[in-house]
């Protein structure tokens, strides 16, 4: 919607969150998506967001959001309906009023435009004073196909309370502009399947408020699990009515007692999942979820006291088998009754993703800077100083998740689906294909499919290409290690050939990421690094490009260890086991 439009417009976009912008610039680079072709390059645009109402939170009653956003010397004013539309996933729809503005005149003085009408009606004459202020970096790129268009950003957001930076996050959208919003269903399915993206349920103004309440309470992770907890419960309305009609109270310890550890709802963790050839589809699904549900249980602790890395590693690894066995086994589950306990499992190896791969960030950087000399070490420090606050950042949202009501409802609910024989499985007839024997052998094969079909490219294949590359190589390896014991002793052989191919794109992926976070790091603090920090960081980026470029020249050994005549027949002879 244009600046000066008298028409309000439902807004309809998908929202994601991202631990980085990484995954999201990924999405930028490619000229096509999900029969969308991009129509202009991508382009940067620099916002200001003022997220604003009267004393007593009187837009926030009326069911709206109040925005000025400054870009250049252009401010619009827009008013986002609170109460939105969505299908409990990434889709949102709400209302939406907007219309130039000016913060310094009264909404009289303003230019005509339903926005502005809208806040008279409501507001009258009242000052409409700051709740928050957001800044954020929008890199934006048109789609379109067949007479629709959307806008994929990608947000870097700083929320910002006085003149400090009290919080940042990343995430990602996708804007309906024009044409029909079924044209988009394509693209959530997309956008589904990267690992990356987590859905977001929330407002960048319900996250922006949170770290507002969060700072005021002194930024202790207790108090912060209580305001999370609390906010869980109350609808966003009456959020950001409470937000805007007094500062956020101070909380003290005294007012605010130390939650009791939550308890854990306990599975027993066996050595093996214990699937067989003779297994229904379903059941066998439920036993590789319920082994490495238990593993996650049992890393839980761990993880929250933050003091040994394997801990958090081994959780994260164990959500990620547990997606990955959903996407292999999901089809013989209803997904109305099962879609609960794959999004939230999404949501949570996001928010140890973002711990761990700060850690793994960490440990190589502070190897790289073990090597150094003294005076280069010190002018390495700011990037590293960065990652651990970033790193405590993630380590705060995870545990806020882990404390949360949702949380522990959500497990429980997850362990007895785990443990209770036939729940959610589709009804199956006596002569269709339903066991691991009959299923198993044409979903190995169809996952080789995936990644041999990279064959043509290898040669000049992108380091996009190659990621994309590294998930079909780790869904081939859970498929083969889920039915593990059914395949036969064999199997082992052709599940390392694998595993080698994904360690050493898992390299790649991470030589990726320092490299652009460190571009990015130089970039942001161009102004207040010295020559010798800037120098410094400068070459640990050329370090870390010279290791992607090396990683790149020789992935052609591990490739052609899967690649092979002699793999598909090993890979033959062991599917033939079933």
């Amino acid at each position: 919607m244009t600046p000066g439009d008298e028409a309000s417009s439902l807004e309809v976009e998908l929202k994601y969150r991202m631990t980085d912008t990484t995954a999201g610039e990924r999405l930028l680079g490619a000229d096509e998506l999900a029969g969308f072709t991009a129509v202009a390059p991508a382009e940067t645009v620099l916002n200001e967001d003022r997220y604003v109402d009267t004393a007593d939170g009187s837009l926030a009653a009326a069911g709206y959001a109040g925005r000025f956003r400054t870009n250049g010397d252009t401010t619009v004013i827009t008013l986002k309906g609170l109460l939105r539309q969505d299908d409990g996933g990434a889709t949102h729809r709400r209302e939406e009023l907007e219309g130039p503005a000016d913060p310094a005149t009264a909404a009289g003085a303003w230019p005509e435009s339903a926005a502005r009408d809208a806040v008279i009606a409501i507001a009258g004459d009242a000052t409409l004073g700051e709740l928050v202020r957001v800044r954020q970096v929008r890199r934006k790129r048109d789609y379109a196909a067949d007479g629709t268009t959307v806008e994929l950003s990608v947000d870097d957001v700083e929320v910002v309370a006085g003149d400090r930076a009290i919080e940042r996050f990343a995430e990602l959208e996708v804007e309906l502009r024009e044409g029909d919003e079924a044209a988009m269903v394509p693209l959530a399915d997309l956008l589904a399947e990267i690992e990356e993206l987590v859905p977001v349920d929330t407002s960048k103004l319900e996250r922006a408020m949170e770290a507002v309440r969060r700072d005021a309470a002194g930024d202790a992770p207790e108090e912060a699990a209580a305001v999370a907890a609390d906010a869980a419960d109350t609808d966003d309305a009456a959020a950001v009515a409470d937000a805007g009609a007094a500062p956020p109270p101070e909380i003290t310890p005294e007012a605010t007692p130390e939650p009791a550890a939550a308890e854990v709802p306990r599975l027993p963790v066996s050595k093996s999942p214990g699937v067989l050839a003779d297994d229904h589809l379903a059941e066998a699904g439920r036993k590789v979820v319920r082994f490495h549900l238990a593993r996650m249980i049992a890393r839980e602790p761990g993880a929250r006291a933050g003091t040994a890395a394997e801990e958090l590693h081994g959780m994260r690894v164990a959500t990620r088998r547990q997606r990955a066995a959903w996407r292999v086994f999901g089809d013989a589950f209803d997904t109305e009754r099962t879609d609960r306990y794959r999004r939230r499992l999404k949501l949570v190896a996001a928010d140890l993703g973002g711990v761990r791969d700060l850690d793994v960030l960490i440990d190589a950087g502070e190897a790289y800077q073990a090597r150094q000399s003294a005076p280069e070490a010190r002018a390495f420090e700011p990037l590293l100083r960065t990652w651990r606050a970033q790193r405590d950042a993630a380590r705060e949202v995870l545990i806020k998740e882990l404390d949360s009501k949702a949380y522990r409802k959500w497990l429980d609910a997850y362990v007895e689906f785990a443990q209770a024989e036939g729940l959610g499985a589709r009804p199956v007839g006596p002569v269709d294909p339903h066991r691991v024997r009959d299923t198993m052998p044409s979903r190995i094969w169809a996952a080789y499919e995936v990644l041999r079909a990279y064959e043509p490219v290898m040669r000049w294949a992108d380091v996009t290409t190659l990621h994309d590359l590294r998930i079909a190589a780790k869904w081939l390896r859970y498929t083969l290690e889920f039915v593990r014991e059914a395949l036969g002793r064999d199997a082992g052989a052709a599940i390392e050939k694998v595993v080698a191919l994904q360690d050493h794109l898992g390299w790649l992926h991470d030589a990726d990421v320092a490299a652009h976070l460190a571009r990015a790091f130089l970039v942001e603090h161009a102004g207040s690094l010295s020559e010798a920090e800037s120098a410094a960081i400068g070459r640990y980026l050329v370090d870390r490009e010279r290791e992607l470029a090396r990683l790149r020249r020789t992935v052609g050994p591990p490739w052609r260890g899967v690649a092979s005549l002699a793999f598909r027949r090993a890979l033959g002879r062991v599917v033939a086991g079933l």
